[in-house]
């Protein structure tokens, strides 16, 4: 392992792609410690800590903590995000952008300028939302409309700004820059969380009792991280035959190969669609100051918070977790349903002179690749939910509370393997042997 670091450092093009990455890393870093000028932070952390609950912990979480220090990156890459699944979306009712995906690079470029430009938008009215909402509460001292103009255009061009800097990493760096991005701001929050973690049940206990707390808490986090490798590796391959046909002379085809379908084939989009659904009505509940009233509406707002689930004390909120469970299946059949078309691939194969051996080529194809589909989907949905489970659960017994779950573990550990892969293509290009050689 020594020896292949060596190598990486050995390499000029490679060594400059790194420490670009690590400057850009310093400064996210350094921007997500800038209070927005006009806004009293102290005080906007105090409102943070005793309104705290799963809405804005999971975008807090997301933010790496500039959220609730209220930095110039407070919004982070959320706008550009939420505007690339809105793209993805589109792309498929819409046949202008359909037509342009299927054009290839440049089609890519005009797809990938409109995502920006709905970046800045989304991320436009984001911030005007927060300026007025918490201007409202006070938490804004001594509101008017330039303090306001102020907050919104700092959070704007922050996320912009972020959304730069990933699309640099991208091309100058190593890896996909927004997961990087996105990445690194989890991570940030993982050593506060294990603080807060040995805060709870560790100081303070006698030797036997932290040690077993201790062997617990990490075992719990080795268990998660392992279940993730699995989830991510994991794959069904479909054997694809080529026929042999005659070009010219020669006699050509006739290979073997497969398409690997990957178990979670939609990653972890649903886990962050369901929970941006349920976080939503909390968010504006907490904006317009109405989130600690009484009533069916608080009840509800209560269920939706991942706080209140599997909590022996209030079971009857747990109903959020099955409302939870079901829309990550859901979010795991329709995005794997709009980014995978059996029909497309059944027609490719055909064109091509295969056929998968046992099913006719065509419609038989396209059921039968459906059918496999469906299968892994729903297993994959079971697995990602189980991952984001088990925090919930240890959360809910022992009142952990800690940011960092299943979302953030899936996010990390994909990134960090996307980013290994690259990096091993990249020096099997110069004739090094890669890290994951065994």
């Amino acid at each position: 392992m020594f020896e292949d670091l060596k190598n990486l450092f050995r390499v000029k093009e490679m060594r400059r792609k790194l420490l670009y990455v690590l400057g850009m890393i310093f400064v996210i870093r350094i921007g997500s410690q800038l209070p927005v000028p006009g806004v009293d932070s102290s005080f906007f952390k105090e409102w943070f800590q005793s309104n705290t609950g799963d809405a804005f912990n999971f975008f807090d979480a997301f933010t790496g903590g500039s959220f609730e220090k209220m930095s110039v990156f407070a919004l982070s890459i959320t706008p550009y995000i939420t505007s690339s699944i809105i793209m993805q979306l589109l792309t498929i009712a819409i046949p202008a952008l359909e037509e342009m995906h299927r054009d290839g690079e440049e089609g890519r470029k005009k797809i990938t300028a409109i995502t920006r430009y709905v970046t800045v938008g989304l991320a436009l009215f984001e911030s005007t939302a927060m300026a007025i909402g918490f201007g409202r509460q006070g938490l804004i001292p001594h509101m008017n409309f330039f303090k306001g103009f102020l907050v919104v255009v700092c959070l704007t061009c922050g996320s912009a700004v972020l959304m730069w800097i990933g699309e640099q990493i991208t091309e100058k760096g190593i890896g996909n820059g927004i997961s990087v991005v996105l990445c690194v701001n989890i991570i940030s929050r993982v050593p506060s969380d294990l603080g807060l973690l040995y805060e709870n049940f560790i100081k303070g206990k006698t030797i036997a009792k932290g040690l077993l707390a201790g062997i617990i808490i990490a075992a719990i986090i080795i268990l998660v991280i392992v279940m993730v490798l699995i989830l991510n590796g994991a794959e069904r391959r479909i054997p694809v035959q080529y026929s042999r046909k005659m070009v010219g002379r020669k006699l050509m085809g006739g290979q073997s190969t497969n398409i690997p379908l990957k178990v979670n084939t939609a990653g972890v989009i649903p886990v962050i669609f369901a929970s941006s659904i349920m976080s939503f009505p909390s968010i504006i509940a907490q904006l317009l100051g109405k989130a600690n009233g009484t009533g069916i509406g608080s009840e509800i707002l209560r269920g939706l918070s991942s706080n209140n689930w599997c909590n022996p004390r209030q079971l009857q909120y747990s109903w959020g977790l099955i409302l939870y469970i079901v829309l990550c299946v859901f979010f795991a059949y329709f995005y794997t349903s709009i980014t995978f078309n059996p029909l497309e691939v059944a027609d490719n194969i055909k064109k091509q002179g295969g056929f998968i051996p046992g099913i006719r080529p065509g419609k038989p194809t396209s059921d039968y690749l459906t059918n496999i589909l469906n299968y892994i989907v729903f297993i994959g949905a079971v697995g990602l939910i189980i991952v984001c489970i088990i925090p919930f659960f240890f959360n809910g017994i022992f009142g952990a509370n800690v940011s960092f779950g299943g979302t953030s573990i899936i996010i990390i550990v994909g990134v960090i393997l996307e980013t290994v892969k690259q990096v091993e293509s990249q020096m099997i290009v110069r004739n090094y042997k890669g890290f994951l050689e065994k």
